[in-house]
């Protein structure tokens, strides 16, 4: 990370510049922390989901799974990240002995840091990591709003078997993290992240 660390600023906003031109998407300033977080959230139609597994032989152990998401419409997202979800599935076992999990999504699953020459491990391909739980969505409100947007950016969910015992889940967010920069990772508190503006709300403002 020396080589990271050491780049000219001047150097890093040339090239956040360059990608902010030649990319369709608008990401927010990298000091916009928050919005960034909503940003990429909302971006995303799958996610990395750490649990602890409950089957063995690595009971005890972290155990990364990749879920469909969907926050709600393009530019318009809740900023909550849901699930279509089945009790067969192994992850969804872990969680229904310990909720707590890590949720990580990154412009790498967009075309943009392809397109910006950005590797997925770079900070300016923009990763954001939640921590928190995952609850099953009761209310039928909710529920109607999770399934019409999981369905609209997953059409296919709508053909998956209905017999294996599916349900709407939520990410609970207890913190956020993020890394969109040179300089190391930086945290959002849940009340910051929910009430930061992913999109600009005038097309020439920052």
């Amino acid at each position: 990370m020396t080589a990271l660390t050491a780049t000219p600023p001047a150097i890093c906003l040339l090239l956040l510049g360059l990608a902010s031109r030649c990319s369709g998407l608008h990401i927010p300033p990298h000091d916009a922390v928050a919005r960034v977080a909503r940003f990429v959230a909302n971006q995303v139609t799958w996610a990395s989901m750490a649990t602890i597994s409950s089957h063995d032989p690595v009971r005890g152990q972290p155990f990364s799974n990749a879920f469909s998401v969907s926050d709600g419409p393009l530019g318009r997202g809740s900023g909550v990240p849901y699930f279509y979800l089945t009790r067969m599935e192994v992850s969804v076992q872990d969680l229904k002995v310990n909720p707590q999990a890590s949720l990580s999504m990154s412009l790498a699953q967009t075309d943009y840091c392809a397109q910006q020459g950005f590797d997925p491990q770079s900070p300016l391909c923009a990763h954001v990591i939640l921590s928190g739980s995952v609850l099953q969505v009761n209310d039928t409100a909710e529920a109607e709003f999770a399934k019409k947007w999981l369905f609209w950016r997953h059409p296919e969910m709508v053909d998956w078997p209905s017999d294996h015992d599916w349900f709407f889940a939520k990410f609970n967010i207890s913190q956020v993290w993020v890394l969109d920069y040179f300089g190391g990772v930086k945290t959002v508190t849940p009340e910051e992240y929910f009430q930061a503006t992913p999109f600009r709300k005038h097309p020439h403002s920052g």
